[in-house]
């Protein structure tokens, strides 16, 4: 559902863009774009560095806006550390920012700093040397809880109780000993002696349900994440971190089990030679049709779970998953995170290296761009 709110004047945007965000933005120029008097969502970037072009940057931002189909304008607000008393932070910032909007054809509603101890807009002749007093800026509760943090925020693993991390750090290794026993003819000789090793129930229960992983993908997503049991947290961490699986799940997310089935299948012929669909392929570049944000939501909750639950050898699979959903989300800032963390661990982890040359380039999903 929309809420809709009018602005009824600068202070009054400004305080009204925490709650369009869902966090309050810290060293950020945030740009709303307008079709007609309305705006049609929020895109935050970190500011530019003392050595960045200004021009080339500014051209970006317009970039981005005129993706956006129907903007015809928008406004560009600066969150700053830096005081008022020398001007409004960011003016050659916005000098470039509005060098292209002219290039472009795109009209600029309006220019604001936010500093540490004043505020004021770049268009206002009437706006005080050393701005107007942060009092002004109230913050407007459109939710319930109101937004809290800056873009950083919930990019944190939830924390776990640790009897849950022992009981996936066992149930790992005996559901590794259940797919190696599946491998084997039921009559083949194991173990000294001829004797199979005993397999846990449970761990070969939950191993054999590979046969419908896609069932299990879907399941996973319908289940409240702090109570799924040991074995089925230890199958998503050991299907994370095999990226033809991983990649089943993040298709799947991104859609339905149909077309996690397809993903499953194409998965099964490429690795038999033929092509890969273009139209699967497309979702993990970004290019494909609009996921559905709720199913990515709960997605990412999911695997936040599973990669704070996971030994860290098999940690990486998770966190880039987690990379990618944020991503897929519009939450470049998180999706960082979590891509650095798995190259901690995992430095040539090929998707944390992908969304994270995603995020420093600031390419976004196409899907970012396109209204519901």
């Amino acid at each position: 559902m929309t809420t809709i709110v009018k602005a009824a004047d600068a202070a009054h945007f400004l305080s009204l863009i925490p709650a369009m965000l869902g966090f309050t933005p810290r060293r950020s120029l945030v740009l709303v774009p307008f079709h007609g008097v309305r705006s049609i969502g929020g895109l935050r970037l970190d500011l530019p560095r003392d050595d960045t072009d200004l021009d080339a940057f500014a051209g970006t931002c317009l970039g981005m806006i005129c993706r956006i189909p129907d903007a015809d304008a928008f406004a560009a607000a600066i969150f700053s550390d830096d005081a008022c008393a020398d001007g409004l932070p960011g003016a050659e910032l916005v000098a470039a920012l509005r060098r292209g909007a002219d290039a472009c054809g795109v009209r600029v509603t309006d220019a604001l700093s936010v500093g540490s101890d004043g505020w004021g807009s770049h268009l206002d002749p009437d706006c005080p040397p050393g701005g107007r007093p942060l009092g002004a800026l109230t913050p407007v509760q459109v939710s319930d809880p109101p937004p809290a943090g800056d873009q950083a925020s919930g990019a944190e693993l939830p924390v776990v109780d640790a009897a849950r991390v022992a009981a996936v750090g066992d149930a790992l290794p005996a559901l590794l000993a259940a797919l190696d026993g599946l491998r084997v003819p039921v009559g083949a000789p194991r173990g000294t002696g001829g004797n199979r090793p005993r397999i846990h129930p449970e761990a070969l229960a939950v191993a054999e349900r590979l046969d419908d992983i896609v069932d299990v993908f879907e399941q996973a997503l319908a289940t409240d994440a702090p109570t799924a049991s040991p074995f089925l947290a230890a199958l998503l961490v050991w299907c994370l971190s095999r990226p033809a699986l991983r990649d089943v799940a993040i298709v799947q997310w991104s859609a339905d089990a149909r077309r996690g089935h397809r993903a499953l299948q194409s998965q099964q012929r490429w690795e038999e030679g033929e092509d890969y669909p273009l139209d699967l392929a497309r979702t993990m570049w970004g290019d494909g049709p609009r996921p559905d944000p709720e199913r990515l939501t709960r997605a990412l909750t999911l695997t936040r779970d599973v990669a704070a639950l996971a030994p860290e050898p098999f940690r990486p699979g998770a966190l880039a998953t987690c990379a990618w959903l944020s991503w897929a989300l519009g939450r470049s800032t998180h999706a960082e995170r979590y891509a650095l963390l798995a190259l901690d661990i995992e430095p040539t982890h090929g998707l944390a290296e992908i969304v994270l040359t995603f995020v420093n380039a600031g390419h976004l999903p196409d899907w970012a761009f396109r209204r519901p």
